[in-house]
C-alpha cells in the first residue's frame, strides 16, 4: 500500500503486474476489437450508441467532443469505440428503469468482451481495497458500495496517420469521471501530466496494465489523490486501447473522508457528488446523441453537475 500511496502521488499513474488476467481472455479481447473495427462503417452503425437505451454501442469518430482550453473550441477526436457497461440499473438509470446492451451480431465479440468485463470487475474489487489501505482507510471502505456498479469497458480503435504530427490529438486532454481507469493499451501515444506539470509518455510494458486515477478518487481523498490528467497523441501506427472505468454502485455519495479532511489545514472545498450522477453528466456533455436527447427533453443534467475538467491539475486547462 506504502507503493501504490507514492506512485500516486509522485507520478499520478502506475504500472500493475501480476494482476493474474489470463493472457487468453486478453487476446481474444484484442481479436474481438480488430474483428469488429474492420467491419465496413454502415454495419457498425446498426450497433450505434444513440440506438440504445443504456449507452452501450459503437462510438464513430466525432461522436465525442471535447473541450480545449488551448483554443477554446470543442474538438472531435480520431477514434472510433464501442462502449459496454451493466445492463441494469446502468448508466441511464435516471431515465430507462431496465435495459439490455447493445451487441453486434458476433456471438465471439459478446462472449469476448463480456469475459473480460467480469474479469476486470473482479481486478476492481482488489484495486478499490488496495486504495483504501493506501488512504490509511479500513480495507472495506469503498467495497461496501460495489453491489451493481455502472463501471465502463471501453473498446478504442485509433486509426493509422503516416503523416501525424506530434500535436495531432487522438484524445484530447482530460481526466476519467470515476474512481481509477484499468488501462489495456497495444501501442504508445499515451501522455499523463506527472507530478512536476509536464507531459510525459507511458511506455508499454509487457503484461501490465496502466492505473490512473479519476475524479470521484480526487473528490473522495480530499484532493490527496489528483485525477489524472492525460490524452493520446495521434501516432503514426493504428492502435487499440481497453479502458475499463472502475465506479462505486451509481446512488453512492461520494463526498471527502472525514479522516482525510482532518489530516488538512484548511476546511475541504470539494462538495459531495452522486456517484453514478456524475459519471451522465460528464457523458451527456461529451456525446452528440445525448446532447440531441437533452435537446429533445429527453434526457437532463443531474442537480449540481460539474462542468467538463472540473477535476486534475489545474495546468491541464492550458494543455
Amino acid at each position: 500500500s506504502e507503493k501504490l500511496d507514492l506512485a500516486v502521488r509522485e507520478a499520478g499513474f502506475l504500472y500493475l503486474k501480476g494482476h493474474q488476467i489470463p493472457k487468453k481472455l486478453i487476446l481474444d479481447l484484442k481479436d474481438a476489437a480488430k474483428d469488429y473495427f474492420s467491419e465496413p462503417l454502415e454495419k457498425k452503425m446498426k450497433h450505434y450508441i444513440g440506438l440504445s437505451t443504456n449507452h452501450s454501442g459503437y462510438v464513430p469518430q466525432g461522436e465525442e467532443q471535447f473541450y480545449s482550453h488551448t483554443t477554446n473550441q470543442t474538438n472531435a477526436d480520431l477514434k472510433e469505440a464501442y462502449d459496454i457497461g451493466p445492463e441494469s440499473p446502468s448508466l441511464m438509470a435516471r431515465f430507462v428503469d431496465k435495459a439490455s446492451t447493445q451487441w453486434p451480431e458476433s456471438d465471439e465479440f459478446k462472449r469476448a468482451v463480456q469475459a473480460y468485463y467480469k474479469a476486470m470487475l473482479e481486478l476492481s474489487h482488489t484495486l478499490f481495497k488496495g486504495f483504501a489501505l493506501a488512504l490509511g482507510l479500513p480495507e472495506e471502505t469503498f467495497t461496501r458500495y460495489l453491489t451493481t456498479p455502472p463501471s465502463q469497458l471501453r473498446l478504442i480503435h485509433y486509426f493509422d496517420n503516416p503523416h501525424a504530427k506530434e500535436n495531432d490529438s487522438g484524445i484530447g486532454a482530460h481526466t476519467d469521471y470515476e474512481f481509477f481507469t484499468i488501462l489495456l493499451p497495444t501501442a504508445p501515444g499515451l501522455q499523463v501530466l506527472n507530478g512536476a506539470n509536464e507531459w510525459i509518455n507511458v511506455p508499454i510494458l509487457e503484461d501490465c496494465f496502466v492505473i490512473n486515477i479519476g475524479d470521484m478518487m480526487e473528490l473522495v481523498s480530499n484532493g490527496q489523490y489528483i485525477a489524472t490528467s492525460h490524452r493520446v497523441r495521434q501516432v503514426k501506427e493504428e492502435r487499440y486501447a481497453f479502458p475499463f472505468f472502475c465506479n462505486l454502485d451509481y446512488d453512492t455519495v461520494v463526498a471527502p473522508i472525514d479522516d482525510l479532511v482532518r489530516q488538512t489545514s484548511t476546511p475541504s472545498t470539494y462538495e459531495p457528488l452522486i456517484c453514478g450522477d456524475h459519471l451522465l453528466a460528464q457523458t451527456i456533455q461529451t456525446f452528440s446523441y445525448l446532447k440531441k436527447r437533452t435537446e429533445r427533453g429527453e434526457v437532463s443534467l443531474p442537480d449540481n453537475s460539474k462542468t467538463l475538467l472540473s477535476f486534475g491539475k489545474d495546468s491541464i486547462k492550458q494543455a
